[in-house]
């Protein structure tokens, strides 16, 4: 496919007056002589942008069964009530009495996530997961810092945990500790014990975790971390999972993000944008970011005294066309939050059933929202992981995530969500036995998967050491 410059005709698609800039602009700040961009006519562009968009995958094209990612049905409804008027077009700087309807909106919604997670209160800031990440040991340093507990510069991280967890710890000044996994696949108490003193702050943990599985022990892991006075941080991102039926605060937990755009159904990928709110318990409640949303006098209002504020986190007051398809979500789904972490739960047992034993199954346990397999046999067979996730692509699937969580050779991570029926799963419950049965017999062909998309099979080492990110006519 050429690129739009390449496609360059020439022709104008738009007129543009004969304006001369430098009546209006300091003169160092007009450019001279040609620009450089495509000429096209306006009907070409479109053409265009459309191919692009018809190359890309997407859950309205097929199964998406991206672990960890939790890439579920948006709702269109959630799209046409965001784009409403008078929240597609309010700014945010415009005052509370002008705002009555998007603060109103943001208090219920906060006060929602306050149910559904049993903390005590919330921040709607965070841009996403990662974000609400950053925020919550934000919140925990100086939380420390008032306590004068300056010593707490450790945080315990499982070895199954997402990436970004130490990241975040890391980027707020603390040291990372690592906690092994047992034999079940959950926090080995015992390892747990060796690692704390009195200089932990914390633990980040995901409830179920990074295997899809529950930690059994997390009484037990919160009882001890309190008693070494110690905070829990949940990370929020397999939340899908437990919706209705526990939650963080029932777990023990201190500081709870939610990413929005996987457990509420709002957009996810293509960068953004996301939403990773963050909730937290009494005790933790006067070190939210400004402003937070609150109600009295018979008016919303954006409330900036708070006591020991860790300050904004984020421009304004979050991505708020998230938070209008977050809410929307909610209402929608009523009680039957609790029947959708019912059925992503069935559905990923279901689909796990019917692969172990072809696949290998590393953890062999009832899961929640997902699981993680083993293509350990077939990359003796000849064909890795990642080979598996390239001959998927030819069959209208998106691979599940691969080589993640670390501590499983040859990871395939599948998450199907509750979206998804029993035919689609079928189906690509199908589809990986067919490639299992491809590999034992012609290993070869399958390596030279996907054969069927706009782009061919590609050289990753290639492509990101050497990068071709500029067109240069």
């Amino acid at each position: 496919m050429k690129t739009i410059f390449e496609k360059s005709t020439g022709v104008d698609g738009v007129g543009i007056a004969d304006v001369k800039l430098g009546d209006f602009l300091p003169h160092d700040l007009v450019r001279e002589g040609d620009i450089g961009l495509p000429q096209l006519s306006e009907l070409d562009v479109m053409r265009h942008y459309k191919e692009l968009s018809d190359r890309n995958f997407c859950i309205e094209k097929g199964f998406y069964p991206l672990g960890s990612c939790t890439m579920k049905y948006n709702p269109k409804v959630n799209e046409l009530l965001a784009s409403l008027e008078g929240f597609a077009n309010l700014h945010p700087m415009q005052s509370d009495e002008d705002s009555q309807g998007a603060l109103e909106l943001m208090f219920n919604l906060q006060e929602a996530l306050k149910k559904i997670t049993g903390m005590d209160a919330v921040t709607l800031q965070p841009a996403a997961g990662a974000h609400g990440e950053l925020t919550g040991m934000m919140i925990i340093k100086k939380y420390f810092e008032t306590k004068g507990e300056t010593n707490r510069t450790k945080v315990i991280v499982p070895d199954s945990a997402h990436g970004t967890n130490p990241a975040s710890a890391k980027m707020c000044g603390f040291e990372i500790v690592e906690v092994k996994s047992n034999s079940k696949g959950q926090v080995d108490i015992n390892a747990l014990k060796e690692l704390l003193d009195e200089n932990v702050a914390g633990i980040m943990m995901t409830n179920p975790n990074t295997l899809g599985i529950f930690e059994e022990n997390v009484l037990e892991i919160s009882k001890l971390m309190h008693e070494n006075g110690s905070l829990l941080y949940y990370d929020g991102a397999n939340f899908n999972a437990v919706m209705g039926w526990t939650n963080p605060a029932l777990m023990g937990f201190d500081v709870v993000h939610l990413n929005l755009h996987k457990t509420f159904a709002t957009p996810h990928g293509g960068g953004g944008p996301g939403a990773g709110p963050v909730c937290v318990a009494e005790h933790l409640k006067e070190y939210l970011p400004v402003p937070v949303i609150d109600y009295a006098d018979s008016k919303y209002f954006r409330n900036y005294d708070i006591k020991h504020s860790i300050g904004k986190v984020r421009s304004f007051y979050g991505n708020f066309g998230v938070l209008v398809r977050a809410y929307a979500y909610i209402l929608m789904m009523g009680d039957n939050l609790k029947l959708a972490s019912a059925d992503a739960v069935l559905n990923a047992n279901y689909l796990k059933e019917k692969l172990k034993g072809v696949y290998d199954l590393p953890y062999d346990v009832p899961c929640m929202h997902e699981f993680v397999l083993s293509g350990e046999k077939q990359h003796h067979q000849g064909v890795s992981t990642l080979g598996i996730a390239k001959r998927l692509m030819d069959y209208n699937c998106h691979p599940p995530t691969v080589y993640f969580p670390l501590i499983v050779h040859e990871a395939l991570m599948i998450e199907p969500t509750e979206s998804e029926s029993k035919e689609v799963l079928d189906n690509f419950a199908d589809i990986m036995l067919k490639i299992a049965k491809e590999i034992e017999e012609n290993p070869e062909e399958v390596l030279k998967s996907p054969q069927k998309t706009p782009i061919k099979r590609v050289d990753e080492t290639l492509a990101a050491r050497k990068p071709d990110l500029v067109f240069r006519g």
